[in-house]
């Protein structure tokens, strides 16, 4: 029975973490935390049974750390973006501000429109210029899959330390 307990909490575990890994395509998804949470429970169910050794503590402590150095990077790698490009704090506010209430009263597909879009409204509003407004909302996105892209090959390592430990797990000393 405990082999079957052992199998089922893995599996359930990556699953979650794929979750979190394809929801990171969302904006307003929090991929990285769902993945740091799955291994999270996975870490106090392993503690509890007595199964938890250096290798599974080395591991959730990396873990821990990409989904922080994660959520850092995103922020930066798409403000230091569109900073670069003179856009305003306040036109990023407003597409962010944007992005968020289509996420959460449409869907999160709607949030991938509305942010860029905001951002174009605010700078158009701000510069009276379409084509300024537009270049403000393709850096915007460039910034965006630049973002994805960093947020995913973070969540993918954070999945392979996961199946690494599993993996390599030795008795626990």
């Amino acid at each position: 029975m405990q082999i079957w307990l052992q199998f089922f909490t893995q599996w359930l575990t990556l699953i979650f973490m794929l979750i979190g890994l394809v929801g990171l395509i969302v904006p307003i998804f929090p991929g990285l935390v769902v993945i740091w949470l799955a291994a999270l429970v996975y870490t106090i169910i392993e503690y509890l049974a007595g199964q938890m050794n250096w290798i599974g503590w080395t591991a959730f402590a990396l873990i821990t750390i990409l989904m922080l150095a994660g959520g850092i990077i995103d922020n930066l790698i798409i403000t230091q973006r569109m900073r670069g490009h003179a856009i305003p704090w306040k036109s990023i506010g407003i597409s962010y501000v944007a992005g968020i209430i289509a996420s959460l009263f449409l869907t999160p597909l709607a949030g991938l429109v509305a942010s860029p879009l905001g951002l174009f409204i605010a700078e158009w509003v701000r510069l009276r210029n379409a084509r300024e407004a537009y270049d403000g909302a393709k850096t915007y996105m460039i910034a965006w899959g630049w973002s994805v892209a960093a947020r995913f090959g973070i969540g993918a390592l954070m999945v392979l330390l996961w199946i690494l430990w599993v993996w390599l797990k030795l008795p626990a000393r």
